[in-house]
C-alpha cells in the first residue's frame, strides 16, 4: 500500500505544471539508463532516506545514505520505458528516469502467412518482424531487416527492410513449382525460419475420354496439372455430369495418382461434361459406340 500511494503522489508531482526534475535537489538522475546496464544515482544531503524505482513490470527499493552515489547492478532494471523515482524520508523528492532498449538485436518474433497456399500468387506470403533485445524489449530505433524466400525448384527471393517502432514486414510471390519454402528473418546476425508449404493450384485445363465398360460408360481425364505444370493433390474433386432430355446424373471423383476416372450410366444422345471447381473441361455427345 505504502508504494502505491508514493506512486499516485508521484503521478500528481510529476504532472503539475512546471515540473521538470527532481524539485528539491536531492536526486541527480541521468537522462537515460540503457536496459540491463550498470548504473549510479548521485545524492545530496545527509541522514537515511529510501529511494523506490517504479516502472512498466518493475520496482525497486533501496536504502539510501544521503551524500553518498546510490550503485545499481546490471541487470537491475531490465524493462524498457519511463520510471518514476521518489525520494523519502531525511530528504524529499520525486523525478523521472527512461530506460531505453539495448539497440543490438538478440531476438526476433516472425510471423509468416500463410503456413500453405498455391503457387504462383503474387503478394501471396507476408512475413512480419519484431525485434527484441536481451531483456525483451522491443527496439524501437530503425534496423534492418532481411527476408529470404527459397524453395529448391524456383529462384530465391529477397529484399530489405528497416523496423519501424520495432516492426519490419514485407510481401513475397509464392514459387511456381510446388515444394516447401524456406522463409528467413535476419537482423545483425540473429536470424529465425519458417517452413512454408507450397501447393499446385487449381486445375488449369480438364480433358476427359470416354469408352464403353459393358452397360455403362468409362469417364477418364488425362493428367491434371495447374497452370504451372505442377500435377493436381490426389483428392481433388472431379465432376462427371451426363445430361438427357433435361435431366443429369453426376459424379463427383476424387483425383488419384493425377487422373480421376468413373464408370456411370449413360444415354445414347446424351452430353457428357467434366469439371473441377470453376475449371470446365471438353464435352463428349455420347452416341453409344466407341
Amino acid at each position: 500500500m505504502r508504494i502505491h500511494r508514493i506512486c499516485v503522489l508521484a503521478g500528481i508531482v510529476l504532472g503539475a505544471p512546471g515540473f521538470a526534475s527532481a524539485q528539491a535537489g536531492a536526486l541527480n538522475l541521468p537522462a537515460s539508463v540503457r536496459a540491463g546496464a550498470a548504473f549510479t544515482i548521485p545524492t545530496s544531503g545527509s541522514g537515511k532516506a529510501t529511494l523506490y524505482i517504479v516502472g512498466p513490470g518493475q520496482v525497486l527499493r533501496r536504502d539510501v545514505d544521503l551524500g553518498t552515489p546510490l550503485e545499481f547492478a546490471a541487470g537491475d532494471l531490465y524493462n524498457a520505458g519511463r520510471y518514476v523515482v521518489v525520494l523519502t524520508g531525511g530528504a524529499s523528492d520525486v523525478g523521472q528516469l527512461e530506460v531505453t532498449p539495448v539497440p543490438k538485436p538478440s531476438n526476433i518474433a516472425f510471423l509468416a502467412k500463410p503456413s500453405r497456399l498455391p503457387v504462383g500468387l503474387r503478394g501471396g506470403i507476408s512475413g512480419t518482424a519484431y525485434v527484441f533485445d536481451a531483456y525483451h524489449n522491443l527496439i524501437l530505433n530503425p534496423i534492418p531487416v532481411s527476408f529470404d524466400l527459397t524453395n529448391q525448384s524456383s529462384p530465391e527471393q529477397k529484399t530489405t527492410a528497416d523496423s519501424h517502432n520495432g516492426v519490419a514486414w514485407t510481401e513475397m510471390n509464392s514459387a511456381e513449382r510446388q515444394g516447401k519454402a524456406k522463409f528467413i528473418a535476419r537482423a545483425e546476425g540473429v536470424e529465425v525460419t519458417r517452413i512454408i508449404q507450397e501447393v499446385p493450384g487449381d486445375p488449369c485445363s480438364l480433358t476427359m475420354t470416354a469408352k464403353p465398360s459393358g452397360k455403362e460408360v468409362e469417364l477418364q481425364t488425362q493428367p491434371i496439372r495447374d497452370c504451372s505444370g505442377n500435377p493436381v493433390p490426389d483428392g481433388t474433386i472431379v465432376t462427371f455430369t451426363a445430361t438427357y432430355n433435361g435431366t443429369q446424373t453426376t459424379a463427383d471423383v476424387p483425383i488419384k495418382q493425377d487422373t480421376a476416372r468413373v464408370e456411370m450410366p449413360v444415354h445414347p444422345g446424351a452430353v457428357i461434361s467434366v469439371a473441377s471447381g470453376v475449371v470446365a473441361g471438353n464435352e463428349i455427345r455420347w452416341e453409344g459406340r466407341p
